[in-house]
């Protein structure tokens, strides 16, 4: 814990951290927003390059700085960040809130898929002057499938080195930018908001235009997701230092713009931010920006693995494979995600081919990841006591930014926009139906007073005529009080074949709102007969029950709170340890009618995606030769709702 709160304080390698793990996706922006605003149809014209110049600079203060640098980062869950922290933070509020969360997090996982393409592409392509008949293509998916493919071992040590990379990278862009800025001094006029009001009053492509200009704060919501590697402090300290420089750029590139006024560019071979690089120094800036650009997709893929991490924690994934290559906190890789990224990355590099078509598919998803963020920081300001009239204000503004930014980017729809928004609904699909399909499960467990079987359960445990089942005999429970257990465990333990064992275990896991919770209560429901044990576990930390539960038992035997001893002559004798049994109970769909269309068609999606997914002895880490899997059927329809006739 002392280094996590190391993180939060404001020092030169926290600085240095931000740089390399947040600015990834922002800071290479400048690659390809003004060929986007520009484009290679119209010629360039003073109203385009001042207007679309002051609406970026304006875009970043109002979207990037005061949104998620000043309002957003207060939202701090016990020192993380991201649409689930802040989720987590409010979902108490309103049981609704569920759906800005899981429609955000889709949202950012479809942005992953489209941002390593978008920037690497970007970077490779300023070879093109040098080299026209360069394959940018091939290098492209060569440099993404390198990228997704070192990921199962760690990024630790090269992570190590992003910081440094990026602090050049924004450096060299800010230099460049003003290299051209002292040739043309007039340009800091652009900052005036005017000439950005005046494009979208006067310019017939306004809207089109509007959606190029979003593409400059695309990375603001990694600003948030990754508070809890890097701190409040430190982030808005090098925000300071990155925004100025990004300005400084985009200032540079409008200078280089308008000394060619009147002029139609082809933007696929002459990009206006190499074309601030002297011609010496080109194959340098080249790859900068390259190493940059895969620095920017590591942090999306990064963010993308912590992402679904929660999100199964939460409930709203079905369980995958996580594991741990490194021991660096919050380091994680999830093979499943990791390939459905990669696949996905490499479709859209075949079916875009260029940057250009790229940038049509990019942006649409993470302005309704916004919006979504927008609507859950106001229940959060709420929550702390902000005068309404603080929280319309809000609202209003950033609805109509961003409401107006997502129509822009509709506009781009049937140009690529359309992929981003499949991947989202199909991901929607997976996180609604999980959820959904576990509100319905939960309708029909039938709980019951455990006191009511305290006496048959001693004297189960009692009864030598009935073989012993296992020394120390452990069930997972969803019941959420220690008065009540679920029906299926009681049927399990006495009717389906009788379980004898010295000590019965109950484990009850509770994920709670705080990231990093370890805690565990102990009820002795009957002494040394009927044992409970409640985990309550934040939704970062890893649910790995076997060790847990094991931790847990030590620490009772250590305390003289309970004995484990092998009750067998023969062994007891020696003091050897009794065996352990975990039986995990599978509730298997009856068919019936009871249900509506919608929901059966969930229960059909959630059976498919359960059959692909993590089992749930594997997803709570449980030890495979010590657990008992048990399939008891999930009645949806009682017997006293059929009505028969009996006839003799």
């Amino acid at each position: 814990m002392s280094s996590h709160k190391d993180l939060q304080k404001l020092t030169v390698p926290g600085l240095l951290i931000s740089l390399g793990i947040i600015y990834g996706d922002i800071g290479t922006s400048p690659l390809y927003v003004f060929k986007a605003i520009v484009g290679s149809r119209y010629p360039i014209s003073e109203l385009v390059v001042l207007g679309g110049v002051s609406l970026i600079i304006w875009t970043l203060t109002l979207q990037t700085t005061l949104k998620y640098v000043v309002i957003t980062l207060q939202a701090d869950n016990k020192g993380e960040g991201g649409i689930f922290s802040l989720f987590s933070l409010v979902r108490r509020k309103a049981k609704w809130l569920i759906l800005p969360a899981v429609i955000g997090g889709c949202a950012l996982l479809a942005d992953g898929i489209i941002t390593p393409p978008i920037s690497i592409a970007s970077a490779i392509e300023g070879l093109k002057p040098l080299y026209p008949n360069i394959p940018t293509v091939s290098i492209v998916i060569a440099i993404i499938g390198a990228l997704f493919f070192i990921q199962q071992f760690g990024t630790s040590l090269v992570g190590k080195a992003f910081g440094p990379i990026m602090f050049i990278w924004f450096t060299m862009m800010g230099v460049l930018g003003v290299s051209f800025i002292v040739q043309m001094p007039s340009i800091i006029k652009a900052l005036n908001p005017y000439y950005g009001i005046k494009l979208l009053i006067t310019d017939p492509h306004a809207f089109i235009i509007l959606g190029a200009v979003f593409l400059c704060t695309t990375g603001a919501e990694a600003l948030y997701s990754d508070l809890g590697h890097c701190g409040r402090s430190n982030i808005r300290v090098s925000w300071i230092y990155v925004k100025t420089c990004l300005i400084l750029n985009y200032l540079g590139q409008a200078v280089w713009l308008l000394q060619h006024e009147g002029k139609v560019m082809d933007m696929d071979k002459l990009n206006p931010f190499y074309a601030l690089m002297p011609g010496w120094f080109l194959i340098f800036g080249i790859g900068i920006a390259t190493v940059a650009a895969i620095i920017a997709s590591q942090a999306l893929i990064s963010g993308s693995f912590t992402l679904i991490a929660e999100a199964v924690r939460l409930n709203l994934w079905p369980k995958v494979r996580i594991n741990y290559p490194s021991e660096q906190k919050g380091q994680l890789y999830v093979p499943s995600v990791n390939w459905l990224l990669c696949a996905g990355c490499i479709g859209v590099v075949l079916l875009f081919r260029n940057s250009d078509s790229m940038t049509a598919a990019y942006g649409l998803s993470i302005t309704v990841a916004m919006l979504m963020t927008t609507i859950l920081v106001s229940k959060f300001l709420k929550k702390k006591k902000v005068p309404d009239y603080i929280i319309y204000i809000f609202l209003a503004v950033y609805l109509t930014i961003e409401t107006t930014f997502l129509a822009s980017n509709l506009v781009k729809f049937i140009h690529g926009g359309w992929f981003t928004l499949t991947i989202g609904t199909f991901l929607f699909s997976v996180m609604w139906t999980w959820h959904t399909a576990r509100k319905i499960r939960n309708r029909y467990v039938k709980f019951i007073e455990i006191d009511d079987y305290f006496s048959i359960l001693k004297e189960l445990s009692d009864d030598e005529s009935v073989p012993k089942y296992a020394s120390q005999l452990v069930y997972l429970t969803s019941a959420n009080f220690d008065s009540e257990i679920e029906s299926k465990i009681i049927y399990s333990i006495l009717q389906k074949q009788p379980k004898r064992a010295d000590v019965y275990w109950l484990v009850h896991v509770d994920v709670v709102d705080e990231p990093y919770k370890r805690e565990y209560e102990v009820d002795f429901l009957v002494p040394n007969k009927v044992i409970r044990i409640d985990f309550k576990l934040g939704f970062r930390i890893e649910q790995q029950i076997n060790l847990l539960f094991r931790k847990v038992v030590e620490e009772l035997v250590k305390n003289g709170e309970v004995d484990i001893t092998s009750k067998y002559t023969s062994l007891n004798k020696h003091k050897i340890v009794g065996d352990f049994r975990f039986v995990v109970i599978e509730k298997v769909l009856s068919r019936s009618h009871n249900l509506s269309f919608y929901e059966s068609f969930v229960m059909g999606y959630y059976l498919y995606l359960k059959k692909v997914s993590l089992s749930e002895e594997r997803g709570f880490g449980l030890d495979l030769s010590f657990v008992t899997v048990e399939k008891v059927p999930l009645m949806l329809a009682a017997p006293e709702t059929v009505e028969l006739s009996r006839t003799k």
